[in-house]
């Protein structure tokens, strides 16, 4: 299998192009990025041909997918183009800055039959992911809270680059990136969100927030809490679900449920993940012709769709409904 990647913008670009190169039968063949020089150098790197032109890369018919790490802003254009162009198609999240954009990203991949997903890595977590199966089973009963923490340093200790505080290529700052990922669990604990609100600050005078929570209201009343952050230090990532017969909580790998049984913590031999890296998923995927449910096309069409509505109650200190 051959891979493109599209942008070395992304922190996580080159460790994308590595883990593809690791995977049995799969070689990144092919570089494009919006910065010749950068794209230049990277496809030296990897041993890859570098295509100045876009539309050339997506016309060679050796490639059969394409990895996009490319700036936020330019994932509608790109990811279409490679769906019209019958490239199956790995994303960095979010899918797009626009609810317009993510629902043109999700035709052109059901019209051309390519096979899709999305970078939602924390679903790998072993204690996230024996969370999740717990409350599918009804060990905490109906779920009626959820509040989720993901938190780094980054700008306190000046380690991001410069251009994760471009509003214009981003679309925002620390929720829409790194807060990216408790509002994809959080939605897929606790179901459909209907409203939002939004409390975004500036800690180290960004130009775009590094200091975020936003609340959400889910169907059947459920409640869930997204916290994010570039300014804080020796915070590790924390998963909260509450429910009418008990709660658990994740810090970091571990796990520990409290029911009126009692509480215990999980050992690693009793956690488990059934499913694959987005990365190895994205491989078996596309040798198997068919997508399964964790990181599809749907799921990134409601990230952005979350995203959307959170921006919209940052800016108007009121709640935006979804619905």
């Amino acid at each position: 299998m051959n891979i493109a990647m599209l942008s070395g913008w992304h922190v996580h670009a080159t460790g994308y192009a590595n883990e593809f190169n690791a995977q049995e039968g799969v070689k990144v063949t092919a570089v494009w990025d919006e910065i010749p020089e950068r794209g230049q150098k990277w496809a030296a790197d990897l041993g890859a041909t570098f295509y100045e032109d876009v539309d050339a890369l997506l016309a060679d018919e050796s490639i059969d997918a394409v990895a996009c790490s490319s700036p936020t802003n330019l994932h509608g254009d790109l990811l279409v183009r490679a769906a019209k162009a019958g490239k199956h198609i790995f994303t960095e999240k979010v899918l797009a800055l626009t609810n317009e954009e993510a629902y043109a990203i999700r035709d052109a991949v059901r019209e051309n039959g390519v096979r899709f997903t999305i970078s939602f890595p924390h679903q790998t977590n072993p204690a996230i992911a024996t969370a999740k199966k717990l409350c599918e089973q009804g060990v905490l009963g109906t779920l009626t809270y959820g509040r989720m923490r993901n938190v780094h340093s980054g700008s306190i200790r000046d380690w991001l680059p410069p251009h994760f505080y471009d509003a214009t290529q981003c679309g925002g700052g620390a929720m829409i990136d790194l807060g990216a990922h408790p509002m994809y669990l959080l939605a897929d604990f606790l179901g459909k969100p209907t409203r939002i609100s939004s409390a975004f600050t500036n800690v180290t005078d960004r130009p775009v927030e590094d200091n975020a929570v936003s609340l959400l209201e889910f169907e059947g009343g459920a409640i869930g809490v997204s916290e994010t952050g570039f300014v804080s230090l020796c915070d590790p990532f924390t998963l909260e679900i509450s429910g009418t017969a008990g709660c658990l909580r994740v810090v970091g790998h571990e796990l520990t449920v409290t029911t009126a049984q009692g509480s215990k913590t999980y050992s690693k031999d009793e956690m488990s993940v059934d499913f694959l890296s987005p990365i190895s998923y994205f491989v078996q995927s596309v040798r198997d012709g068919k997508d399964g449910k964790h990181y599809g096309i749907d799921e990134a069409v409601r990230l952005t769709e979350i995203m959307v509505a959170a921006y919209a109650a940052a800016k108007t200190a009121a709640k935006a409904d979804l619905r």
